[in-house]
């Protein structure tokens, strides 16, 4: 007698079919919280590429903001 061997076949995670295999009550938290992680990686992305240009010119006009003395 021969036994079936499960082999699992990963490629409905490579064609996209990923998400109709989640139930729907899930889908859109799914898809929020790769939204959030997404734009979580632009902000750090654009961060590193503008830290130079921005942030100096930010923390003197906050100085320049708060300073009563003046």
């Amino acid at each position: 007698m021969t036994k079936a061997i499960y082999q699992p076949n990963y490629w409905h995670y490579l064609t996209g079919d990923f998400l109709n295999r989640v139930h729907p009550r899930f889908r859109k938290a799914i898809k929020i919280l790769m939204a959030v992680v997404i734009g979580a990686l632009l902000l750090a992305g654009l961060y590193t590429l503008f830290e130079d240009n921005v942030l100096p010119t930010l923390t003197r006009r906050i100085s320049e903001m708060f300073n009563y003395a003046g």
